[in-house]
């Protein structure tokens, strides 16, 4: 059975030529690139949380506006008439 088997010495594999190593980062270039992150997070975080703090103002005044018995078309109408009176008095 082992006769078979090839008794030759192992031919040398050819490996790939490594890739240039990539330049190192100036300590500019770095905070740059650190900036423009912070900067593309800040963006998405504001996309998410502008819409839900304004729904929350909105949800925090209708709330409050039907707690106390009125809603915000009534006092839109309120501050209408207010400003048709101070209109004739000028």
């Amino acid at each position: 059975m082992t006769s078979d088997a090839q008794e030759e010495p192992l031919r040398p594999v050819a490996t790939p030529p490594a890739p240039p190593p990539k330049p190192k980062l100036s300590a500019r270039e770095q905070r740059r690139r650190r900036r423009r992150a912070r900067h593309r997070g800040e963006e998405i975080l504001g996309w998410i949380l502008v819409p839900v703090i304004l729904f929350g103002i909105y949800w925090g005044i209708t709330a409050g506006l039907e707690f106390m018995g009125t809603s915000p078309g009534v006092v839109w109408d309120q501050l209408m008439q207010v400003k048709a009176a101070l209109e004739k008095k000028m």
